[in-house]
């Protein structure tokens, strides 16, 4: 029976998480649980630690991830049969193949430039795998961590449980905050409501300027936790709503109904891999037309995103 090694060149949690159900598809096929090499900042232990799909992650930092001695001694004795490498670099390929691993299936060399994330990886592991497979991506998790969660943070059915991704990877992905506080108000108004802030500590301003709106009294912000601490929380909650974002990907991910906001990114790269997110673009713009440097912060209508929001809620 193949061990097998799965390589993720990939740096972001929401490309993580689309890779999922790839990652999914592979152990099916096998078997077996499977091996992941992955950056740190895919958080990939954190978000994959209760997979059954997956025997061992192993993580490399910053500077791992550029090297190439370092990576083949940390594989090299775990002696796997094949490598699914989710990246066209001969470096990595280099490193498979020099760490003994017989069997290495790659993207064609030089071929990234222009490529449809999500549709890429589908079709790599589909014609490896000589399957279909299902893009919907799963993450599993512990129930005694969600319902501890519930408790400590009095989450209950009384109340909706919104996540709101407020934090992006850049300012042209994130929608404006006073936007976000005038949503929360006035879903508040129609709904008992609780928001879950999703950032990190580079988004404390943000944050801070909610917690000190009308609505921070309703507000919880993920700031200064541990993403093993938030992710608990997400999968107790019921809805996410905000940018395109890896906390969405995560909240999708989980199974919570979601609204994600394309500002800056395409869709049909990030976000039609998922019956969970619902897309709300740039007016004037489509799914098929949003991409990178479309620059539509400005242009996501107010009264539409609290529309959808409550097409949601309800």
């Amino acid at each position: 029976m193949s061990k097998v090694l799965v390589v993720i060149k990939s740096m972001g949690i929401g490309d993580l998480s689309i890779l999922i159900s790839n990652i999914h598809a592979i152990s099916k096929k096998i078997s077996k649980p499977l091996t992941i090499l992955a950056q740190e900042n895919t958080r990939a232990k954190a978000i994959l630690k209760y997979d059954p799909h997956i025997e061992e992650i192993i993580e490399l930092d910053e500077k791992e991830i550029k090297g190439f001695y370092g990576i083949i001694k940390k594989i090299r004795s775990k002696k796997f049969d094949q490598s699914f490498i989710y990246s066209d670099s001969i470096r990595l390929y280099l490193i498979a193949k020099l760490s003994g691993i017989r069997e290495n299936y790659h993207y064609d060399f030089f071929s990234k430039k222009g490529k449809n994330f999500f549709r890429t990886a589908k079709e790599f592991t589909e014609k490896k795998l000589n399957i279909k497979i299902d893009p919907q991506s799963k993450i599993y998790w512990n129930n005694i961590e969600t319902e501890a969660a519930k408790k400590n943070y009095n989450i209950t059915s009384d109340t909706k449980n919104i996540v709101c991704g407020i934090s992006a990877s850049g300012p042209t992905k994130r929608w404006d905050i006073n936007n976000y506080i005038n949503l929360f108000e006035k879903l508040n108004k129609k709904y008992r409501s609780k928001f879950f802030l999703a950032g990190g500590l580079n988004d404390e301003k943000l944050i801070k300027k909610v917690m000190s709106s009308s609505i921070g009294k309703n507000c919880l912000s993920f700031s200064k936790m541990k993403l093993s601490e938030a992710i608990p929380i997400i999968a107790a909650s019921q809805y996410y709503i905000g940018n395109d974002t890896g906390w969405g990907h995560i909240a999708s991910g989980l199974g919570l109904k979601s609204l994600f906001l394309f500002m800056d990114s395409p869709p049909l790269a990030y976000g039609v891999y998922s019956k969970n997110i619902n897309i709300i673009c740039p007016d004037g713009f489509t799914i098929e037309d949003t991409r990178h440097n479309t620059r539509g912060k400005d242009k996501i209508s107010f009264d539409n995103v609290l529309k959808k929001s409550e097409e949601l809620i309800n």
